[in-house]
């Protein structure tokens, strides 16, 4: 259940829409993400960040990382095996799942790595060059020197 409504600020507003349909998104109690798999969101430096998502059971082959746009998407499917014994309890979840994350502008993936049932995603905030602050020097004017002519007055004509 939502507690607020968006609808004044789509109105009152051009090109936020995105951000707008996002804060919607998080904010959907329905449309709440599912705890399935686990996953943490950490910085390594200033710049630069990891997701870890658990997916035991999981092999390179069963999962997929998909960036498009600025959505971050893991997938895991585990390819139907063969039954080789009769199983009494099944506490390990190897059900098919998706997980999306939402990128800022800049952030890119850098690689990727699968290691004691972690899946490890890089991520690297890469501002441009031209979107960067910078500082504007102060100079100071010289004053310009203006060649003044001393005028005398003239001595009138008796």
């Amino acid at each position: 259940m939502r507690q607020f409504d968006l609808t004044p600020l789509y109105r009152s507003t051009v090109g936020f829409d995105r951000l707008f349909s996002l804060l919607d998104t998080v904010a959907g109690g329905d449309n709440a993400a599912p705890g399935y798999p686990p996953y943490n969101i950490e910085r390594t430096a200033e710049n630069a960040y990891r997701i870890t998502v658990a997916v035991a059971g999981f092999s390179e082959n069963d999962l997929s990382i998909e960036v498009k746009e600025s959505a971050l998407t893991v997938r895991g499917e585990k390819a139907a095996e063969e039954k080789k014994s009769e199983v009494l309890h099944q506490g390990i979840a190897a059900r098919a799942f998706e997980r999306r994350f939402q990128l800022a502008d800049h952030v890119q993936v850098t690689g990727a790595s699968l290691e004691n049932g972690l899946l490890h995603v890089d991520l690297v905030r890469e501002v441009p060059e031209a979107k960067k602050p910078r500082v504007i020097p102060i100079g100071s004017a010289a004053p310009k020197q203006i060649d003044a002519k001393v005028v005398e007055p003239q001595a009138e004509a008796a």
